[in-house]
């Protein structure tokens, strides 16, 4: 994969995870809990999901899995950190634009609220 437009359209869990981990190091379990209160709880990611999903998007360069920790008293050393990457970045606003364009063409047929 050379460029971000290559791994569209994410799946809507790439999506919330990459979103969970934009401004901060996150372990799995509190990438769960941020996308469950993101969404309101629309989405609730299992472990099953979510560590998939973490496997593929580590292989494909969208996240990495950070050395850096929280302080012994804070942490559990069985958890794992996960990092998003600069291309991580760049394929999320990949995705954020062509879903700006899909509500574009909704809104010009009628589907979607706003102006054409």
């Amino acid at each position: 994969m050379d460029k971000p437009e290559d791994l569209l359209p994410l799946p809507s869990a790439t999506f919330h995870i990459l979103m969970a981990v934009a401004d901060e190091d996150r372990h799995g379990y509190a990438i769960i809990q941020d996308v469950a209160a993101r969404t309101g709880g629309r989405l609730k990611l299992s472990a099953g999901t979510l560590y998939r999903s973490i496997q593929r998007m580590l292989e494909q360069g969208l996240l990495v899995e950070t050395q850096e920790r929280p302080a012994p008293e804070l942490d559990d050393e069985r958890r794992r950190y996960y990092r998003i990457t600069p291309f991580g970045a760049a394929t999320a606003r990949a995705e954020v634009t062509r879903l700006n364009q899909l509500v574009k063409l909704a809104r010009a047929r009628g589907f979607a609220p706003g102006r054409a």
